[in-house]
Parts: C-alpha cells; sequence; structure tokens
C-alpha cells in the first residue's frame, strides 16, 4: 500500500482591493456578470468573467429552470460563450464572484465540479493554464493558478488510452 498526498496552492488576499489592477478589473466585471444572474429558485447569484489571450473580455452568469438541472453555472456559460465568439483565443483568467439573496458571503465560492472539469478541458486543449480568482461579497480574494489545484485527479484525454 502507498499513501499519496495532495495538495492545491492557493494565494489569499485580504481583498479585492489587495489585487493587481488587470485582477481588480476582472472582479468588477464578474461582480457585474452576478447582478445579472437569473436565480429565482436558489437566490444564488454567480458571475464569471474571463480574460482571452486577445485581450477580450468574456461575461457568464448562472441561469436557473424550474426543470432542474436544466440550468447551467456561470463559469460554463462564460467559457463556451468564449470559444463560441473567440474560438482558438486561450482563457488566460477566470474571475468568479457570489452573492445570496438575504446573507453575507465572506468567503469565496469555489467552481462546482462540473464547472472544474470543463476548465481542465480547456487547459487540455490550449495547454496552459488558467488563473482563477474567487470571491465572495467580501472577505478575501483568492488567486489559483491552474485548475490542478482545485481538481488534482481530473480526468484527462490520456486517461482514454490510446
Amino acid at each position: 500500500m502507498k499513501i499519496i498526498e495532495l495538495t492545491s496552492r492557493i494565494t489569499e488576499y485580504p481583498g479585492i482591493n489587495d489585487v493587481v489592477k488587470e485582477d481588480r478589473e476582472l472582479l468588477e466585471h464578474a461582480i457585474k456578470a452576478s447582478e445579472m444572474a437569473y436565480a429565482p429558485y436558489s437566490n444564488f447569484f454567480v458571475g464569471a468573467a474571463l480574460r482571452l489571450d486577445n485581450g477580450e473580455i468574456c461575461l457568464g452568469n448562472n441561469q436557473e429552470n424550474a426543470a432542474y438541472p436544466s440550468g447551467i453555472c456561470a463559469e460554463r456559460v462564460a467559457i463556451f460563450s468564449a470559444s463560441a465568439t473567440h474560438p482558438g483565443a486561450k482563457v488566460v483568467c477566470m474571475a468568479v464572484v457570489a452573492h445570496a439573496a438575504g446573507r453575507e458571503l465572506i468567503h469565496p465560492i469555489s467552481p462546482c465540479g462540473a464547472c472544474r472539469q470543463v476548465l481542465a478541458e480547456y487547459e487540455m486543449k490550449f495547454n496552459q493554464a488558467i488563473s482563477l480568482l474567487l470571491m465572495g461579497d467580501s472577505g478575501p480574494v483568492y488567486k489559483i493558478e491552474g485548475v490542478k489545484n482545485l481538481l488534482p485527479l481530473m480526468f484527462s484525454r490520456s486517461d482514454l488510452g490510446k
């Protein structure tokens, strides 16, 4: 038997004003995107903003549906929109911001498993790590370099064999 220990590397900043200007601007785009989310069932509003290597910013927000699970997360809305409108452009960084009606989120919210796997796919597609910025209503901002820090045993094409 062998025990394998997995670790994640996350940089924590005290707040949005403590990150570099480029990251702060991306977080601000994600905040605006979260304000346009359609979340009448959960009242949990998530916005995503991503920066492409061509300088474009693409937005996404969660879209709920009474026929659960027909909705889709903000992260996948943003990345699929970017892929559809800017094919071939690499995702450099994605900011994800969340807030909930009636309560304050003081810790960052991380992407769900499906979104982590989609992000991993785009990292593999372009052979480039995607930086992630995560933030709640207040409190710290997490910066994570690459999806492997969130999904260390991710499924990849190499798992499919030859």
